[in-house]
């Protein structure tokens, strides 16, 4: 008998940021397979007797395989229990979703996913502020500054990057922003364009820093990378924060 899959989105961190539907979905689990930035409290709505696995990938630190977290996921569903996979954020956005959805399908596994808030929504309604506006910010880029070997990417569209009226999530881009901020700022970007830097959001140690992409480009060089970040950058992103 085969199980079935439901890809539940944790958001950032905060339990009580879960849909009522992904609440419901944990409490119904057999198994739950999920991220490290993806438990804490959260797993607190999985039922008394189910099987929780780990399978966090945490970039410079031993992590799951892909490859074995896609096993994993057939393996249990083909026993026929109800598994939870559960991911940061929202499971589609930079969450490498497409290759459990291919191993599940390639099994004849049935599935569902189950949307979540995902990280520059979070950090924004966490500062205060809006990702659009009328006139001065209408449209929203979600990026990842990070490619297979952890380096800025090579193909990005800078133009649109360097569009002073959009506003820009980085996601997995700290390490590599006071490179993209330079190749910005050299397609015509003002070193001035304000940015916000989002670490931790939901969680206790939450850090938001707003300033100019050239100053975060300068602060970050110096900085290791010892929390999850998103960048925001663009048209909104310097307006008053609640910091």
């Amino acid at each position: 008998m085969s199980g079935f899959v439901t890809f539940v989105s944790a958001g950032p961190g905060d339990p009580e940021l879960l849909t009522l539907k992904a609440a419901a979905r944990l409490r119904e689990a057999d198994v739950v397979l999920y991220d490290d930035l993806a438990s804490g409290a959260i797993l607190d709505h999985t039922r008394k007797g189910a099987t929780l696995v780990s399978v966090g990938k945490r970039a410079g630190r031993p992590s799951a395989k892909q490859e074995h977290v896609s096993r994993l996921l057939v393996d249990y569903a083909a026993t026929g229990a109800a598994v939870v996979r559960l991911k940061s954020g929202d499971a589609g956005i930079f969450g490498r979703l497409e290759e459990e959805v291919e191993a599940l399908r390639s099994s004849g596994i049935r599935y569902e996913i189950i949307p979540g808030v995902t990280a520059a929504s979070a950090a924004a309604a966490t500062s205060g502020i809006a990702l659009t506006r009328r006139h001065t910010a209408r449209r929203v880029q979600f990026i990842t500054g990070a490619d297979v070997r952890g380096e800025l990417p090579e193909d990005l569209n800078l133009t649109a990057l360097a569009d002073p009226s959009a506003v820009t999530a980085v996601y997995m881009g700290k390490r590599t922003f006071p490179a993209l901020a330079a190749r910005l700022i050299a397609n015509g970007l003002s070193p001035e364009t304000p940015a916000l830097l989002a670490e931790s959001v939901g969680h206790p140690d939450q850090r938001l820093l707003r300033t100019t992409i050239q100053d975060l480009a300068d602060q970050v060089a110096h900085e290791a990378v010892t929390a999850t970040a998103i960048i925001l950058f663009g048209a909104l992103a310097g307006e008053d924060c609640n910091l």
